[in-house]
């Protein structure tokens, strides 16, 4: 069923026209044409890349601040000379907010700017926790459109427990929206493994579904073809990067490989555009060149740089480094949010 006529958020002074000041990116270096990383404001980053590249994209993936309202650091520890560990820390990324809507009109525009740079087959997924999760939703609803969302997929991990008395939060959530409810989106299908149950009692070998006069499964039988497993579900079992992993840059909220794996093997093929609007350490960027993707990275932040940078060095990869730049400067520039969040 088609919904035309997707709810509105409503707050008050809601900032729905945001204009831009004038940007450019700087030129091409010589690294891997098929990897690049911008530094800057993602907004006017996202602006440029609509002149060069609109419609190419087919995933785009957001994991913005959390709406946390701290600051946030990269920890680094080294073996000191003792033999001891010395811990030093370097600022990451600001996540203060004057308020939900204030945090709310930071992501829509860019969210607009993201959807001009989708391919018809493209989606995007926008990874959030579920203090906002309802919010960004309604969001996406109104500039992607109803009939455009595909999946809402939990994120479930487990993690040191804190003091509280209610239930512990484990999971975070990713939001899909296609770009076209009518074309056919690129989407490969994953498999997880069978359940004991079902290996108990069918093996490993593929089940075929046995109807009656009307279609209506009645039992199933055992082919001889061996089982790919189970078509994947929208939660998601995936532990977090922990202290002593060999994936861990130090920088806050990374988020695992595997996790992006998922969305990229499942949302994109080989040679496709993967575009990841909050680079943080640059795991999107990682794993799409170990999946043979071409990838664009943004972020406001140098400590992200330069963590992608060392990141996708030791994989033999030199970045095809850009910069936004504003040809003329604002008498009283406004400090900009920073954007840096994922892993």
């Amino acid at each position: 069923m088609s919904v035309s006529a997707p709810p509105r958020l409503h707050w008050k002074d809601r900032k729905t026209d945001v204009s831009l000041p004038p940007a450019r990116l700087s030129p091409s270096n010589d690294g891997d044409a098929a990897c690049s990383t911008i530094l800057g404001d993602n907004a006017l980053a996202l602006s440029c890349l609509k002149e060069e590249i609109p419609g190419q994209v087919t995933l785009a993936y957001l994991d913005p601040p959390f709406l946390t309202g701290r600051e946030h650091y990269r920890v680094e520890r080294t073996k000191s000379k003792s033999g001891g560990l010395t811990r030093t820390q370097s600022p990451a990324f600001d996540d203060r907010w004057n308020s939900m809507g204030h945090y709310l009109e930071a992501l829509e525009p860019r969210l607009r700017l993201i959807k001009e740079l989708l391919a018809p087959h493209g989606s995007v997924v926008l990874h959030v926790d579920p203090k906002t999760s309802h919010y960004a939703k309604i969001i996406c609803d109104e500039i992607f459109g109803i009939d455009c969302f595909a999946s809402e997929v939990i994120w479930r991990y487990r993690r040191w427990p804190s003091k509280t008395k209610n239930f512990q939060r484990v999971h975070d959530v990713m939001l899909r929206y296609v770009k076209d409810a009518n074309a056919t989106p690129r989407f490969n299908q994953l498999y997880e493994p069978l359940a004991p149950s079902t290996l108990k009692t069918w093996g490993d070998r593929k089940q075929l579904a046995v109807t009656n006069g009307s279609g209506r499964r009645v039992r199933s039988s055992k082919t001889e073809e061996k089982s790919k497993g189970t078509p994947l579900g929208d939660v998601w079992e995936i532990g977090i990067v922990a202290p002593v992993a060999k994936e861990r840059t130090g920088y806050p909220t990374q988020k695992p490989q595997a996790l992006l794996k998922r969305w990229i093997e499942a949302c994109s093929s080989p040679g496709d555009l993967v575009l990841d609007a909050y680079m943080g350490s640059g795991t999107t960027l990682a794993v799409a060149h170990e999946l043979g993707r071409r990838s664009i990275g943004i972020d406001v932040g140098a400590e992200s740089h330069a963590v992608t940078k060392d990141r996708l060095a030791a994989l033999g990869i030199e970045v095809n480094a850009r910069r936004v730049e504003q040809p003329l400067a604002r008498a009283t520039p406004r400090k900009q949010q920073p954007q840096s969040q994922t892993g």
